[in-house]
């Protein structure tokens, strides 16, 4: 049984997410020129998706205070595109558009517990009654 999710990019200079809401965010930048000149990526821009959450406000483990930004899991912090992103001491690179993150499939939820997630799991497996 194949399921599809529908997704609606916006974006990040037009609308932001709602602050603790995670999301898949469209990062843009430029890898890092090494000293492997035989690198094939060095020096390329990327624009690449990866899950994040987006808060408005948020402090570093240094204590710096950032406000309407965007935070992978490993605690590095991204601008939305526009708005601080050309300032490399922020963020080489920004958050150009993001998406909400879909939902648990066959269902309208995006966090399910107990039963409910239960039955829900195995209806979308197939299984069960």
């Amino acid at each position: 049984m194949g399921m599809r999710a529908e997704v609606e990019w916006v974006d990040s200079r037009e609308r932001l997410p709602e602050d603790g809401t995670t999301v898949a965010a469209a990062i843009t930048g430029r890898f890092a020129a090494g000293a492997d000149e035989e690198d094939p990526i060095a020096g390329k821009e990327f624009w690449l998706v990866m899950p994040m959450s987006f808060v408005t406000r948020h402090f570093d483990e240094d204590g710096r205070e950032y406000n309407d930004c965007f935070v992978d899991f490993d605690g590095y912090v991204r601008p939305p595109y526009g708005r601080d992103g050309d300032d490399p001491q922020i963020c080489d690179d920004p958050i150009t558009h993001w998406a909400e993150l879909p939902t648990l499939p066959g269902t309208t939820a995006h966090y399910l517990v107990g039963e409910e997630a239960k039955a829900a799991r195995d209806r979308a497996l197939g299984e069960g009654t």
